[in-house]
C-alpha cells in the first residue's frame, strides 16, 4: 500500500502538523517538487504527493534502470496478461454510504479551480461485451455526493454516450491510491479491446514476478492494491466543470461534462489519499512516460537505429522531445522528426541527436545543438498542424511544429567528435 512504498524512499518529506486541503498541499508539493510528500493530517486524514516525480523513482520501484523504464512500458502495451481474480481485498475492510465528498481530503490546487478536486483517479468501467476499460480522469466535486468528470472521446466516453443516448447512467468503480504500475498502465494509449487493467497485469509480472490481483466489486474488477473505492454513476446530465490547471500548469477552460453521483465508499485501513498536483513532476511522469514508446516505434520505422526517446520535464512531458539516433542516410535526422510528430501528435518540438548525447541531460543536448545544428539547413517546420488542446499558444489546436536534427554529417563525422582523454 502507498504508506509502505512511501517507507522505501529514503528522501520522503513527513509534515505531521495540519495541513489545509485549500492551497496549502499544493505550496508544499511545489517547494519539494522532486520528493515524496506525505501528510499526517489534512482534514483527519493522511495524504501523499510527489510519489512518482523522478524516472528514477519510478524505474526503482520496478526493478528496472531508466534506461530499462521505456522498453518495459513497450512491451507491457504490446502484450497484456490476463489478471487474476481473488476473493478478498484490504479496501472491503470499510465501507460506507454516510461520507461527504466535501469533508475528504481532495484538495483545491490553485485559486482559480473550479473546485476541489481528485486528479490521481481512475475510472473501472465493464462494457455489456465484457471489455473492462481503466483510465484517468480528472473528477471536480461539486458537493456531497456529486461531482463533475472530464471525459476526452476516447474509450470511458464512447461507454458513457452509448448509455446517456437512452438516457441511462454508467456504473462504475473510482480508485485513488494505486501503485505505479496501475498509474502508468491506466495512462497508455490502446485501442478499444484492450483492457489497461491487463496492461497493468504484465507490468505486474515482469517487475514482481506476479500478475495484477483484482476483486469482483458488484460485477466490475478492481484492483486489490488500492486506498480507496467508490461505487459511482456517470449520468447522461451534464454540468459544468473547470477550471483546472492541467500539464503546461496554464488554467484550462470551463466546459459541459457528465454529472457522477458517488454512491459507496470504501478504503482501507489508515489510508492515504494520493493527491497529484497538476503540472507537477508526477504529472508529467505519469501523462509523458506512456507516450515515449509510441515514438520510439514510430521513428524506429524510418531509422533502423533508435536509442532512446525522451519527453522533457521542461516540455511539460508532453510537448517536447529528445530522439537519439545512429544515422545511416542523410536525411535519416528529419525523417525522425517528422516520425515523432506522427508518433505522438501533441508534440510541438524535437530535437534529434547522434548516440554519444545524453538525451537526459539537458545540457548535453544544448551542447548538441550548439556544435552541430545549422538553422538555414537542419531546422523543420511544420505550419499550421493539429497539435495539443493543452497548449496556450496554439489557436484552435493549430500549432506550428518545429524540429532541430542536431546530428552529425556522415561525411565530416570526426569534425564533430569531442576530445577525450
Amino acid at each position: 500500500m502507498l504508506r509502505e512504498i512511501l517507507e522505501r524512499f529514503d528522501d520522503t518529506v513527513v509534515i505531521e502538523k495540519p495541513v489545509s486541503k485549500e492551497l496549502e498541499v499544493t505550496r508544499y508539493l511545489l517547494r519539494y517538487h522532486d520528493r515524496p510528500v506525505l501528510f499526517e493530517d489534512v482534514d483527519g486524514w493522511s495524504v501523499a504527493g510527489n510519489i512518482w516525480s523522478t524516472r528514477e523513482r519510478i524505474a526503482g520501484y520496478l526493478n528496472l534502470s531508466v534506461m530499462e523504464l521505456m522498453p518495459f512500458i513497450a512491451d507491457t502495451m504490446g502484450n497484456p496478461s490476463p489478471c487474476k481474480t481473488v476473493g478478498d481485498a484490504p479496501f472491503l475492510q470499510n465501507s460506507t454510504e454516510d461520507f461527504s465528498l466535501l469533508e475528504l481530503p481532495v484538495p483545491k490546487y490553485y485559486p482559480r479551480d473550479g473546485g476541489q478536486y481528485f486528479t490521481s483517479a481512475m475510472v473501472v468501467a465493464k462494457d455489456e461485451n465484457g471489455f473492462v476499460n481503466a483510465s484517468f480522469h480528472r473528477i471536480m466535486v461539486r458537493d456531497e455526493k456529486t461531482a463533475s468528470i472530464r471525459l476526452v472521446p476516447r474509450h470511458l466516453y464512447s461507454m458513457w454516450k452509448d448509455k446517456a443516448e437512452h438516457g441511462e447512467e454508467l456504473d462504475v468503480r473510482i480508485i485513488v491510491g494505486n501503485p505505479v504500475h496501475l498509474l502508468l498502465a491506466g495512462a497508455t494509449s490502446t485501442v478499444y479491446g484492450i483492457s489497461e487493467l491487463e496492461i497493468a497485469s504484465r507490468m505486474s509480472e515482469r517487475a514482481f514476478g506476479r500478475p495484477l490481483e483484482v476483486v469482483d466489486l458488484h460485477g466490475i474488477p478492481v484492483p486489490v492494491q488500492t486506498e480507496f473505492v467508490f461505487e459511482a454513476g456517470l449520468m447522461p446530465e451534464l454540468v459544468d466543470e473547470g477550471p483546472f490547471v492541467d500539464i503546461t500548469g496554464t488554467y484550462d477552460y470551463v466546459r459541459k461534462q457528465p454529472l457522477v453521483v458517488f454512491e459507496r465508499m470504501y478504503h482501507v485501513d489508515e489510508p492515504v489519499f494520493h493527491a497529484l498536483l497538476p503540472g507537477g513532476y508526477e504529472h508529467f511522469m505519469l501523462m509523458g512516460l506512456p507516450k515515449e514508446p509510441q515514438i520510439y516505434a514510430s521513428v524506429k520505422r524510418v531509422v533502423p537505429k533508435v536509442h532512446g526517446v525522451r519527453l522533457t520535464e521542461g516540455g511539460a512531458m508532453w510537448l517536447h522531445a529528445v530522439v537519439s539516433i545512429t544515422k545511416q542516410h542523410e536525411g535519416d535526422g528529419k525523417n525522425a522528426i517528422l516520425a515523432a510528430f506522427a508518433g505522438h501528435p501533441s508534440l510541438k518540438h524535437v530535437v534529434v541527436v547522434d548516440e554519444d548525447i545524453n538525451i537526459y541531460d539537458d545540457r548535453d543536448v544544448e551542447w548538441a545543438i550548439a556544435t552541430r545544428f545549422q538553422a538555414d539547413k537542419d531546422l523543420v517546420v511544420v505550419p499550421n498542424a493539429r497539435g495539443s488542446s493543452l497548449d496556450p499558444s496554439a489557436t484552435k489546436s493549430l500549432t506550428a511544429k518545429w524540429g532541430i536534427d542536431a546530428t552529425k554529417p556522415l561525411d565530416r563525422r570526426e569534425e564533430f567528435e569531442r576530445a577525450e582523454v
